[in-house]
């Protein structure tokens, strides 16, 4: 049967995730209806990546086979009915039997932290809020210890649905962008530019990306979660670098929350 793929974004905040799941609001169910209403199919929607609950997505990527000509302008009409909080953001033809899930050679996530002493309103559920000290240099080796293969039972929950739990990670990386939000009128006699200075070392947002084949449910926000313990000194990166080597969830960071983590990209 012909396939068709659709690109994906969505803000992941009112959503039980992407699966569909019954008496919940899922990603899924919202565009398989939409599909229904536009195409006159129901369809199955296969997907790149599923994402939880308060996961975002600018970069997913979704397939589903059809019998019936697509009309022209899919993605338009798409979104002509599909709520705000989700869109299109391309529609094409794809090659007979395109699978998303299984033709993907690798997906990219992004986690987003806010440092600093104060929060940002704008913000709020796009990135976590760390207003703790950071040594952004242990981030930065840490991020270089998870490239490569190793096991990493340790960061994924322990009732889990895998059984492998070696990944191969091709790159791993933290950037920051540093916030300032200087007054004019600095108090305190502070000349401006020391205040935009001293907001400059304090107020960042910070960046992880990661690339890998694929992933385990929550592997990107249990690793952010434990780097985040390394960076504010309430963990070695000697402890860090030996949960790589298959210790057992218990001795691994928490789980950062999922408002912070994005699906960017898959890569085909």
């Amino acid at each position: 049967m012909p396939s068709a793929r659709l690109d994906i974004a969505y803000d992941g905040t009112r959503f039980a995730g992407w699966a569909a799941q019954r008496g919940m609001r899922t990603v899924q169910a919202e565009i398989e209806g939409a599909v229904e209403g536009i195409v006159g199919e129901r369809v199955t929607l296969t997907v790149a990546g599923r994402t939880d609950a308060g996961v975002h997505a600018s970069g997913q990527v979704a397939s589903f086979e059809h019998s019936r000509v697509l009309p022209d302008r899919l993605a338009e009409r798409l979104n002509a009915v599909l709520p705000r909080d989700v869109a299109i953001t391309a529609a094409t033809a794809a090659p007979d039997g395109f699978d998303a899930r299984r033709d993907a050679k690798g997906r990219s996530y992004r986690y987003r932290v806010l440092t600093g002493p104060l929060r940002d309103p704008f913000e709020e559920g796009r990135a976590l809020w760390w207003r703790h000290p950071l040594d952004r240099s242990l981030l930065d080796r840490c991020a270089e210890a998870v490239v490569g293969t190793h096991d990493l039972t340790a960061f994924t929950p322990t009732q889990s649905e895998h059984r492998l739990f070696q990944r191969t990670i091709h790159a791993a990386s933290w950037s920051f962008t540093p916030r300032v939000t200087a007054d004019p009128a600095a108090p305190g006699g502070r000349s401006p530019r020391r205040r935009a200075e001293r907001s400059v070392f304090q107020e960042a947002v910070g960046t992880f990306e990661i690339s890998a084949p694929s992933f385990m449910r929550s592997q990107v926000r249990v690793l952010v979660g434990t780097m985040l313990e390394v960076g504010g000194g309430r963990r070695s990166l000697d402890d860090f670098r030996s949960l790589l080597e298959g210790a057992p969830r218990e001795r691994a960071g928490e789980t950062a929350p999922a408002h912070g983590l994005y699906l960017v990209a898959v890569q085909y």
